[in-house]
């Protein structure tokens, strides 16, 4: 087992036969004592949002959340030792977002995003970062995502970073891939040269004191205090198969420096979603496989099992009991189970290196995908062999790509391409509400009141709620609503209150949210004069017409109250 090392308060303390020192944010040095075998000092792209509530084992619902610790460590890629670059992008998801950034071992200083908009951190690199463990934290007053890019030369690796609501307790632990000159042959694997030590397991704990036992052919415990880190080797004599622990923490799996090509080796990693017991349908874009489809495996990891396979372009559909994880040189690509497919996500690319998305669809949905306000243009769908879906990939333009589908799911692999290695990783997700007119931060909300009054006091009624009585000018968004509202009516109900009614000043129909009169939907011979009912009705007796008239405003009906989506800028 490997050390574990917390980036709080300063201590001086020896742990086997490695020495640590450190401070709030760095690890000054480590010193061997005699006979010691040191673990390389964290050689990960780190990425841990500490915001201060429970966790469940469930996925994400999203990829937002207010406070993040992003983590830096080495990066030897190439053995050169020109400094690696990190940064952190931000993306604002509402108006007014302020947030604080304390760079490792400098002042914080306050940014403030309007929504949509997108801050990059850069973190200066030191020579020698084998003594210095880099963090950036971040505390918003707003949702925000953070996605952090870790290069050197052309070995990048990308990551996301997850609120700890959204972590878990459990985790089922992959196989080791086969990597000639870093795994394969077992013989050559050793803790004493770099590109051929084992993978390893870095288990983060979260804001709480974390037990944490690792199970397998034998069990090790770990014992760690808030936003403390632990470093366990993954060899194939211990069949290392589970981590559970009793608070939540994060769990990434990878190498410091596995071999890519040409004896060259990169960082590699990814982080471990919570495990989930049911079967889980993975569809596998072959575009991942592109150009190394000898070289690409699947890393599949269940409850009491671990398999490794070569990816099958023929067999696109893999169901398993836990976590599945794409391998190809370069690249280890945590995949998206059905049940996590989104409507929306948002993407920064990356400057100086081609930047496309994956996307996974029905065959039968392709037209409802959008990229920033625009159909795809001219898309080469590609079937998933054996099953309804059908995947693309799509150039992404600089800056911000917002990726969302007008009325259904799907996963989006956000991905780039440096030399002859792909990297990447699941895209952002900002919501798995599809909505015909966006990307929706909050989605609306159509409530039929409970009391029968008049339209004075509907309006009323809807306010006190925070919502208003409905008003739908558009011929789309009334077939929207009129379906929300087939879902939520009884069978009792034969007419309801619309936002709609006279001006006792023109004579002129308005509606009570300013928007322009346009598409109606009056039954025949309706509206009457201005001597006739003042206040708009909707009649609930057809699912098929929902013909509005004019009524008495003191008649008393039901209102349906309306609260409005909440869109992200493109």
């Amino acid at each position: 087992m490997c050390v574990s090392i917390s980036a709080g308060e300063r201590k001086d303390e020896v742990q086997g036969n490695i020495r640590l020192l450190t401070t709030d944010e760095q690890v000054l040095a480590l010193v061997l004592t005699p006979g010691a075998t040191m673990c390389p000092v964290l050689p990960l792209l780190l990425l841990l949002a500490a915001l201060n509530s429970e966790s469940t084992a469930s996925l994400p619902e999203d990829s937002t959340g207010l406070k993040f610790i992003v983590v830096f460590p080495e990066n030897i890629a190439y053995y050169h030792p020109d400094q690696p670059q990190n940064k952190a992008q931000i993306t604002a998801l509402h108006d007014n977002t302020v947030f604080t950034i304390t760079p490792y071992n400098t002042n914080s200083y306050s940014k403030t995003l309007s929504a949509g908009e997108t801050h990059e951190v850069k973190l200066d690199a030191e020579q020698d970062q084998s003594k210095s463990i880099k963090t950036l934290k971040i505390v918003s007053t707003k949702k925000i995502t953070v996605h952090a890019i870790n290069q050197k030369n052309n070995s990048v690796q990308t990551a996301l970073v997850m609120p700890i609501d959204k972590l878990g307790t459990e985790y089922f632990i992959p196989p080791v891939p086969k990597i000639q000159g870093t795994t394969d042959p077992l013989d050559m694997v050793t803790t004493d040269v770099t590109e051929r030590s084992p993978f390893k397991l870095i288990i983060v704990s979260a804001d709480k004191h974390s037990e944490v036992t690792v199970e397998g052919a034998g069990t090790n415990n770990v014992s760690l205090q808030p936003y403390e880190i632990a470093q366990i080797w993954v060899k194939n004599e211990e069949a290392l198969r589970v981590v559970k622990a009793n608070q939540p923490v994060a769990v990434l799996f990878g190498h410091t420096c596995a071999i890519r090509h040409n004896c060259t080796c990169g960082l590699l990693y990814a982080m471990l979603p919570p495990a989930k017991e049911e079967k889980l349908k993975f569809y596998i874009p072959p575009i991942l496989a592109k150009d190394a489809e000898d070289q690409t495996f699947l890393l599949l990891s269940e409850k009491d099992s671990t398999i490794g396979k070569a990816f099958d372009p023929d067999s696109p559909l893999v169901e398993s009991a836990g976590t599945v994880i794409l391998y190809r040189p370069g690249l280890l690509l945590t995949l998206i189970p059905e049940t996590d497919f989104a409507a929306c996500s948002v993407i920064n690319s990356i400057p100086n290196v081609q930047n496309f998305a994956v996307i996974v669809v029905h065959k039968d949905l392709t037209d409802g995908v959008r990229v920033k306000s625009r159909p795809l243009a001219s898309p080469v769908w590609q079937e998933l062999k054996g099953t309804e879906y059908v995947s693309t990939n799509v150039l992404l333009e600089s800056g911000k790509n917002v990726i969302w589908h007008a009325s259904s799911k799907m996963a989006v692999y956000f991905m780039g391409k440096t030399g002859n290695a792909l990297f990447g990783n699941p895209a952002p997700i900002i919501s798995k509400t599809p909505d015909f007119r966006g990307c929706a931060l909050s989605p609306e909300i159509v409530k039929i009141g409970e009391v029968a009054d008049g339209w004075r006091e509907s309006v009323k009624y809807c306010r006190d709620k925070e919502m208003e009585l409905v008003s739908f000018p558009n011929a789309q968004l009334q077939r929207h609503i009129y379906d929300k509202i087939i879902q939520a009516k009884n069978d009792t109900l034969q007419e309801v209150w619309i936002g709609m009614r006279r001006s006792a000043q023109t004579g002129e129909w308005y509606w009570l949210n300013k928007d322009p009169v346009n598409d109606t939907n009056w039954k025949e011979g309706e509206p009457g004069t201005v001597h006739d009912g003042q206040c708009a009705i909707m009649s609930l007796k057809s699912s098929e017409d929902f013909g509005w008239g004019d009524e008495d405003c003191c008649k008393a009906a039901h209102p349906v109250c309306y609260s409005r989506l909440v869109l992200l800028p493109m």
